[in-house]
Parts: structure tokens; C-alpha cells; sequence
């Protein structure tokens, strides 16, 4: 279905009325986009977003103006057009994936909708990405055009959605690998997995006993890494030995007594080898401190 007309309001636009058009770039190769407060158009479009008044996934029509909203997820974030479109589109954007789905709602869709919706609870301080994306509006001193910017906020959107599917897809993805590696490993204390993949959700989920994790970093040399307390924490349930702290070659290596010893993090919760065998002996060192 190409032929489809897209309406949503005109002149100042926000990142849901913009993200809700990157995300229907993922479902419809073309269609025709209105921006407009026109009812009569409206009341034409196929699909209608931010605009009008009405919630009706089924006949298209995606606004939550209205008097009562168009209701909220189960931790209280109301939805906005953004919500509502990937309510029912998300799935199918991330190919069929619920799980993926789910997570973009969790860490970007959400969000959006809140600050939206003026739900200030749970989000974050600072600059938003919401925020960037209303930077798109020209300016009392500029000529630019509001439809034309909105073209290239929507651009951008698409790259950052694309960009946080991606990410959630990784995370996902990853927990099997991480899963197997706590189920295969030899000490429970110690996670070693044969190539870097996102781990701390999935430890943090399925082993109480982890402290380090080992893996190999992108340009050869292997890392153990501690495993915080808690997601989001800068505490580690075992830090690496202070002795360490800010050593590198040399150094390192006549503290540890291992050949290829490269670094250790001020903060003990990083260092590095050249071999896998070499970072499983900081490893043993490290559990008996």
C-alpha cells in the first residue's frame, strides 16, 4: 500500500508527532504527508496522527488530545501519538520481534510519551531527546520553513529509532550467549565469554555468584571486568585489588608476577592482558584478595 496520505498537524512539531512518522517510514515505502489542522483533509487522510481528536487504531486515526486521553501503559506513562503508533505498528517494525518491541517501548517510546504527556515522573534530567528534536523548529530569526525542518527532524528520527532497535535487538540477542557462558562456566565466580557481548542485565538476572567477567576487547588483548552491585551502580560485588589501581605494563606485571599483564583502571573495576590465560590469572589473584 503506497498510496496512502498521512495527515498530522501543522507548524511547531515534537518528537512524538515526528517519531510516530519516522517509525510509519518502517511500514509504508511512501505515502503522502499532510500537515495541516484542516478537519475536512483530516477527515480524508488514511492514517491520522497528533490531530483530530480521536483514538481508533482500526480506522487509523491516533491522537490523545482528546478529553481522557487515550490511556496508559501499566507503570502510569499515559500514551502519546508515538505510543499509540508503535502500540500497534512496533512489532512489525522490528520484524515480528515482540521482545525487541517491547524493550524500544521501554527505553525510548515511553520516554518520549512522558515528557509529551507531561508525566515528569521516572525521566530523566537534563537534555532529552525530545528536547533536541523540538531544536528542529526554526527560530524567530530564521526563514526556514516549519515543513521543511520537520522533514529534517524526521530524517534524524529515523536514524535514531533505527539505531535503538539495533540496540535492543543486541541486548536481547546476547542473553542466550551470556546465559550459556554462566551455565558452562568453570568457577561461578568468574563469567568468561569467548567474544564481547552486552552482559550485566543478564549476570545481574542469573547469577548472584559472578564477580568478574572476562572477554576478549575489539582489538585483540583480553579484559576482566567486576560486576556492580546493581545495574547502574559504580559499587562492585568484588573489586580488583588495590594494589593495582593505575598500574600498567611494567608495573603491572611485577605487582601480579604475570608476563602480560597491560593495565588496571584507577577505579579497580577494568584491567586487561594480552592472553586469555594471562587475564584469568588476575582473575585467580583477584578472588583470593
Amino acid at each position: 500500500m503506497t498510496d496512502i496520505t498521512i495527515a498530522t498537524h501543522n507548524g511547531n512539531f515534537h518528537a512524538d508527532d515526528v517519531f510516530s512518522i519516522a517509525a510509519l517510514k518502517h511500514i509504508f515505502p511512501s505515502f503522502t504527508l499532510i500537515r495541516t489542522r484542516d478537519l475536512a483533509l483530516i477527515a480524508k487522510a488514511d492514517i491520522v496522527i497528533d490531530v483530530g481528536g480521536e483514538y481508533d487504531a482500526d480506522t487509523g486515526r491516533f491522537d490523545h488530545h482528546q478529553r481522557g486521553g487515550a490511556g496508559e501503559r501499566e507503570n502510569g506513562i499515559p500514551y502519546s501519538s508515538f505510543g499509540l503508533i508503535w502500540k500497534k505498528y512496533g512489532t512489525e517494525i522490528c520484524q515480528g520481534n515482540q521482545e525487541i518491541a517491547k524493550s524500544v517501548d521501554r527505553i525510548l517510546v515511553s520516554s518520549i510519551d512522558a515528557v509529551d504527556c507531561g508525566h515528569v515522573e521516572g525521566v530523566a534530567q537534563g537534555i532529552s531527546l525530545s528536547q533536541t528534536i523540538s531544536m528542529f523548529n526554526p527560530t524567530w530569526q530564521e526563514d526556514s520553513h516549519f515543513d521543511s525542518c520537520f522533514d529534517e527532524a524526521v530524517d534524524f528520527a529515523s536514524r535514531i529509532l533505527a539505531r535503538f532497535i539495533a540496540s535492543a535487538s543486541g541486548g536481547i540477542n546476547a542473553k542466550d550467549i551470556v546465559a550459556k557462558a554462566i551455565e558452562n562456566a568453570q568457577d561461578p565466580r568468574v563469567i568468561v565469554l569467548e567474544k564481547y557481548t552486552p552482559w550485566k542485565t543478564t549476570v545481574h538476572t542469573l547469577s548472584e555468584q559472578a564477580l568478574y567477567v572476562i572477554y576478549p576487547s575489539g582489538s585483540g588483548p583480553w579484559r576482566i571486568q567486576t560486576v556492580p552491585v546493581e545495574l547502574g551502580s559504580f559499587e562492585d560485588r568484588k573489586p580488583l585489588p588495590k594494589s593495582w589501581a593505575g598500574l600498567s605494563d611494567q608495573a603491572l606485571q611485577e605487582e601480579t608476577g604475570i608476563e602480560d599483564a597491560m593495565f588496571c583502571h584507577n577505579g579497580l573495576f577494568i584491567a586487561g592482558a594480552k592472553s586469555l590465560g594471562g587475564t584469568m590469572e588476575m582473575a585467580s589473584i583477584a578472588l583470593q584478595e
